[in-house]
């Protein structure tokens, strides 16, 4: 669909005399990423009714302002201006992949926008105009790298998607490699849209490699997992992406993701009460859904951040939330456990599950880290507190010393 205004209170009527909050969302529901990115929409959704059933934000009832931005980074660009200039929204919820969300960043700073990324990333941005809500390398690749090397042995293969989230995230893989005394024995950077991965098959067999680390993105790119395993390449595999978005281990015939490990926050599989009742009210609401993976719960997660911002800032203006932020104790309790809000980074703590994909495809979880936080950023010298330089930063490239 091109774009449509979703007023979810219209069956409350006990709202406050106070225009509707508009929250603009714009996610790919067709293009490669659809597969990992419809649920987004569907958690916000979920996430808006609950809220207006139970009275909304500040008495206020949620409007949702949804666009198909149809995995095309243009469309970012246009759909963000459009919520921003025309449907006047309070805050957007807004991006699956990296380029995207490096396409449309630069406009919500010039219109002083608000928008939520709700997605694991390559980690890095600094920017009081985004808060994310996803993982980042030093919750996931500093906990995933050292365990595989443990495990299985010191010589890592990497192939990563072709853009900034794969060679940002494969430079923190190559840097915690190195930490920990191991060694690259291959690293392959794959083009969106690759499908055929003959001759990455080969380069990987003939490399001297312990385990694999995947880090490739989209519906063409995941064909890689059937061609490993039609050649027999038979090596663990450590990903940061794959399974938690692309619940690939749901989409491929089994044993095409066997032993393959990966560090989420959140899948549905995760056996605790808060994920039960949470994968239970998902499916009473959109009963035909497919997966509900880690960006779906950092969606539904966002939203009643947001509302909990508004709430205690008493206004939907965007310097009265970021001194709610500034406080250090925007949390909340939600199907990934307790997560909370970083106040230099403003980015989130959360618990990272290791989860092992079996022979079958069945998923286990043979370690789990608790409250790890978005540490980076900050001690790095990020601190959004107190300046805000709109930036991304990297490994090899830190915020500038103060």
């Amino acid at each position: 669909m091109a774009g449509a205004a979703m007023a979810l209170a219209l069956a409350c009527p006990a709202f406050a005399q106070d225009g509707p909050i508009k929250i603009g969302v714009l996610e790919d529901q067709s293009g490669d990423f659809a597969a990992a990115t419809m649920v987004k929409v569907h958690a916000i959704q979920l996430a808006a009714k609950e809220i207006n059933d139970a009275g909304g934000i500040d008495g206020r009832p949620v409007e949702l302002v949804v666009y198909d931005t149809q995995s095309d980074n243009r469309r970012f660009q246009e759909f963000m201006r459009r919520v921003l200039q025309s449907d006047k929204v309070d805050a957007v919820f807004a991006g699956f992949s990296s380029a995207s969300r490096e396409a449309y960043r630069p406009i919500v700073n010039q219109f002083d926008g608000l928008a939520f990324y709700n997605n694991q990333y390559e980690g890095g941005v600094c920017d009081s105009n985004m808060i994310v809500t996803g993982a980042v390398p030093e919750q996931q690749f500093s906990t995933l790298i050292p365990w595989m090397m443990e495990e299985y042995g010191p010589n890592v293969y990497t192939i990563a998607a072709d853009y900034n989230f794969g060679q940002i995230s494969a430079e923190w893989v190559r840097q915690i490699v190195e930490e920990n005394g191991g060694n690259m024995v291959g690293e392959e950077f794959i083009p969106l849209g690759v499908s055929q991965f003959g001759q990455t098959i080969q380069n990987i067999q003939a490399a001297d490699a312990d385990f694999v680390v995947t880090l490739i993105v989209g519906a063409a790119q995941a064909s890689y997992y059937e061609q490993a395993a039609a050649a027999n390449v038979g090596l663990p595999m450590a990903s940061s992406v794959n399974v938690g978005q692309g619940y690939e281990h749901k989409r491929f015939n089994p044993p095409s993701l066997a032993n393959m490990y990966v560090t989420t926050n959140y899948i549905e599989e995760i056996d605790t009460p808060a994920s039960k009742a949470f994968v239970e009210k998902f499916h009473g609401m959109f009963p035909d859904e497919t997966y509900i993976n880690q960006e779906a719960a950092n969606s539904y997660i966002a939203m009643y951040l947001y509302k909990q911002m508004v709430e205690r800032a008493g206004s939907t203006d965007h310097d009265a939330i970021r001194a709610v932020i500034a406080e250090g104790d925007v949390c909340f309790e939600g199907p990934s456990g307790n997560t909370c809000l970083d106040p230099q980074s403003q980015h989130m703590s959360h618990t990272i599950y290791l989860a092992k994909v079996g022979d079958d495809h069945s998923i286990t979880f043979p370690k789990v880290w608790e409250d790890i936080k978005p540490y980076w950023l900050g001690e790095a010298g990020c601190d959004l507190t107190k300046s805000d330089p709109s930036a991304q930063y990297t490994p090899s490239s830190p915020p500038p010393a103060q």
